[in-house]
């Protein structure tokens, strides 16, 4: 169908598109970029706006958060899964570095899960899923300096996590909703929250324990040293 993407034609799950090599191409020039473009663009001091220690921290969180990805104690039948902390990481980055730091790291994670584990019915829906829906991790910048900036800042990119997943379940995935006899709303907001939920349970009784939050304390001091 196009240079980017083939449609698939699935009479079970409805029609959806794989991305060709071409796309994945693409997807990941388009991380690259957005990664490199907060380090190259700077302030009207001339400072940069990310440093090269925000630029290597946030490439270590992404990759901890793919890997802890994969990593699923529960896969939900129609996509997503209960993963090993993985929204941790992301929203670490902006616990540590600040608000745009954060949504930069977040969005090039959505990229990055997009190139590894695609599922594309359509633009808006790409859009929502992964650009919107990962990139609200970093809105845990909002709280960064803050007290307990890391929990409260995890739970509010988990939020704005879910509330993309909930669009996009009620949008594009609520003709499911029959199956279950839900509404595309109450289905939406029940499935998404049925592994989002879970995942954020477990990771926010770990953020209180008091030797995980030293070490987030250290790890933050160290990142602003220099």
């Amino acid at each position: 169908m196009s240079v980017f993407a083939t449609e698939i034609i699935d009479e079970e799950w409805g029609n959806y598109f794989e991305l060709t090599g071409a796309g994945y191409g693409v997807l990941v020039a388009v991380m690259v970029v957005i990664l490199l473009a907060g380090c190259l663009i700077s302030n009207p001091d001339g400072k940069k706006k990310v440093s090269t220690k925000a630029l290597v921290f946030s490439a270590v969180a992404m990759a901890l958060g793919m890997v802890t990805s994969m990593i699923k104690l529960v896969d939900m039948p129609m996509g997503g899964s209960v993963t090993l902390c993985s929204m941790l990481f992301i929203c670490l980055i902006g616990y540590i570095f600040g608000l745009r730091t954060g949504l930069m790291a977040a969005i090039a994670y959505g990229f990055l899960q997009l190139v590894v584990d695609p599922y594309i019915i359509s633009i808006p829906q790409l859009f929502t899923d992964y650009i919107f829906g990962f990139g609200a991790l970093g809105l845990s910048g909002i709280f960064s300096g803050k007290k307990n900036g890391m929990l409260w800042g995890y739970l509010l990119g988990v939020l704005g996590r879910y509330f993309f997943t909930f669009l996009s379940g009620m949008i594009f995935f609520g003709a499911n909703a029959v199956n279950y006899n839900l509404s595309a709303p109450v289905y939406s907001l029940a499935y998404n929250g049925a592994y989002l939920g879970p995942e954020a349970l477990i990771t926010v009784l770990i953020l209180l324990m008091p030797p995980v939050n030293k070490a987030l304390i250290r790890i933050k001091a160290m990142a602003a040293e220099g």
